[in-house]
C-alpha cells in the first residue's frame, strides 16, 4: 500500500498546472467545514451581500494596496 508521505513526494513533482488541479480536486472531494464560532462567516456573508446591494461600497485592489503603503 502506498504511504501518504509517498503520494505527497509524487505530487509534489507534478508541474504547477497539474498540482492545482489535483488540490482543487481534492479540495472539492471534502465536505464543507466552515465554522462560525466567532461570527467571522455572518460578517463575510453580511459584506458579500452589501456589496451585491451596491458594488461601488467596495474597492479594488489597487485602492485596497494603497491602503495600507505607507
Amino acid at each position: 500500500m502506498v504511504t501518504l508521505t509517498e503520494i505527497e513526494a509524487q505530487a509534489l513533482r507534478l508541474p504547477d498546472g497539474q498540482r492545482a488541479v489535483l488540490a482543487a480536486h481534492l479540495l472539492d472531494s471534502l465536505p464543507a467545514v466552515l465554522h462560525d464560532d466567532d461570527g467571522g462567516i455572518a460578517e463575510a456573508m453580511l459584506r458579500d451581500a452589501e456589496l451585491d446591494r451596491d458594488p461601488s461600497a467596495g474597492m479594488t485592489l489597487e485602492e485596497f494596496k494603497a491602503a495600507f503603503d505607507r
